[in-house]
């Protein structure tokens, strides 16, 4: 994966297949440790990601 703007990359699958999975949701924390920091782009993404979900449009799906 681009590790230029990688979150904004898994946010982006999240909205598209409507679902928060075990994987993105790790790959997400992963970048934030890796880059120790996040940057606009990733910031606003995340911002959507949690605005879709409090909506209601997009599910948290468990690990079990």
């Amino acid at each position: 994966m681009n590790t230029r703007h990688a979150i904004r990359q898994l946010v982006e699958k999240a909205l598209y297949i409507r679902q928060l999975t075990p994987e993105i949701e790790n790959g997400i924390n992963c970048e934030l440790t890796r880059m120790g920091y996040i940057d606009h782009v990733d910031y606003e993404a995340l911002e959507l990601l949690m605005a879709e979900m409090d909506a209601g449009r997009i599910q948290l799906v468990s690990s079990y």
